[in-house]
């Protein structure tokens, strides 16, 4: 093991944080109202500052940057053109960002990054033999054409009153409760799509594209198979059974597109200041060291730790040698049991 400020590295290049993930406060018992406070809004927590800068992001691109409901009563090229610019000149920002400094200029290094190796170039497993290239591909061709359709389709809907819909400037109070929940509504909906998408008759057609990046980036987290990106970003459809206004679905497809960029940026921290400096050096919470683990052994963690479904249903692995062991049991079992029904 290599010492590092925050965790080590090991023999075969990945790094581990010193503290491991801990169970979500939201379920304790019980209720320990400073910890879920500090839980939902210290910094790098689950709301602040990522996700309510993704919420704001969506209030404006809602107000400012989305046709009015009376031009979406009818399906035009030049509208839904509009939403797919607007969404993917978001998503080039976003997850460019972090690529520029994470993979190109390696601001960092490998400091904090679960892997010690970049990003694959001149592998077959990968369109054009290039990993990035790759997911830039999936991300803005089927990713951000898919989230358009999804939300010029409510758009739609909203305008021809099919769905139920609140006013904001009526039930202010009800409305940014819905805003804040929707991080909450797309968690619970990404466990059980992605715990479908695990199914062994969808998993080696599709699931398997997006798990082509063990080694994961920025542009990984929206690399998927299309029928993928049909189920992941159908989590909208709930607000045609929940009233909304339409700025709440827009924070729900824009939270699905973008808030993956975190989840896959491959490091556990960012360094905001005093790099090099142990006692200097000021840094924020980035990747979900839970996820990762997910890419890296397939069949532990399905959602994140907001919901605790892992560890009810036996998935969980928190990285330590305990929660391994666990694993490779589950795994012997599960292929004594293929083998028994041959």
């Amino acid at each position: 093991m290599v010492e590092s400020v925050w965790g080590v590295r090991d023999k075969h290049g990945e790094w581990q944080p010193d503290e491991l993930p801990k169970p979500s406060p939201l379920f304790s018992r019980p209720l320990k109202p400073r910890a879920i406070l500090a839980y939902l809004f210290a910094p790098g927590g689950l709301l602040f500052p990522f996700n309510l800068f993704l919420l704001g992001l969506a209030v404006v691109s809602g107000l400012y940057f989305t046709p009015d409901l009376e031009r979406t009563a009818r399906f035009a090229f030049d509208w839904i053109a509009l939403i797919y610019l607007r969404n993917a000149v978001l998503m080039i920002i976003v997850f460019g960002a972090f690529h520029y400094w994470l993979y190109i200029r390696r601001a960092q290094g490998t400091k904090y990054k679960y892997s010690d190796k970049w990003l694959a170039v001149g592998d077959k497993r990968f369109l054009f033999g290039n990993q990035t290239w790759d997911n830039i591909f999936y991300s803005l061709v089927s990713g951000c054409g898919i989230w358009t359709a999804y939300e010029a389709l409510t758009l739609w809907a909203f305008a021809n009153k099919l769905i139920p819909a609140v006013d904001w400037r009526s039930s202010p109070v009800y409305c940014t409760l819905l805003l804040v929940a929707v991080v909450f509504l797309r968690e619970f909906h990404f466990y059980w799509v992605h715990r479908f998408s695990h199914w062994k008759p969808l998993y080696r057609p599709v699931h398997a594209l997006h798990h082509n990046n063990v080694n994961v980036g920025p542009w990984s987290g929206m690399a998927m198979h299309p029928l993928e990106h049909l189920l992941y970003l159908s989590g909208v459809l709930l607000h045609w059974i929940i009233p909304s206004h339409p700025i709440h679905a827009i924070a729900h497809l824009m939270h699905a597109g973008l808030a993956p960029v975190k989840g896959h940026s491959g490091f556990n921290r960012f360094v905001l200041s005093g790099f090099g400096d142990a006692e200097r050096e000021r840094t924020l919470g980035a990747g979900n060291y839970l996820h990762y683990l997910h890419h890296r052994f397939f069949t532990v963690n399905y959602g994140n730790d907001v919901f605790p479904f892992d560890r009810w249903y036996g998935s969980y692995h928190d990285g330590s040698p305990e929660m391994h062991a666990a694993m490779l049991e589950r795994r012997k079992r599960t292929s004594q049991r293929s083998a028994s029904d041959q």
